[in-house]
């Protein structure tokens, strides 16, 4: 079901992303450099079971590895460190952050016409991130 994931992923619409990133926390300059950049998704699993998904930008890539419902330690794009889970939820991406008493979660799943939908949430904010497949 993860296979789905596969492949390299344009960004092509972000709606309250920088809403969301208030709510993180993330700071005035860092959240300016959010908003304007246009990041890559690539999504890979080799045979062991292990996906990497590297988020590629001119500003910044950032790599994750991980297995699917094994916690591990995370910096994210913008230094949070964080504990983070990955499940797969009828058949949604799910990927739980906690750091500092506080929680996100960010559902990815794949659209009827093939987008890969990102919503990112956390209290009543909900920033909604839509990517093509390009490879």
């Amino acid at each position: 079901m993860v296979e789905k994931f596969m492949g390299t992923w344009k960004l092509i619409t972000s709606e309250k992303f920088d809403e969301y990133m208030k709510i993180l926390g993330v700071g005035f300059a860092t959240r300016q450099i959010g908003n304007f950049i246009k990041p890559n998704l690539l999504f890979t699993m080799d045979n062991q079971g292990m996906i990497n998904v590297k988020s590629e930008s001119t500003f910044k890539t950032i790599h994750i590895q991980f297995k699917l419902n094994e916690p591990f330690e995370e910096t994210t794009a913008d230094d949070r460190k964080t504990r983070t889970v990955f499940t797969l939820e009828n058949g949604k991406l799910v990927q739980k952050q906690t750091w500092e008493g506080k929680e996100t979660t960010i559902e990815r799943e794949i659209t009827g016409d093939g987008k890969l939908i990102a919503k990112c949430m956390m209290g009543d904010v909900v920033a909604v991130r839509t990517y093509e497949k390009v490879a």
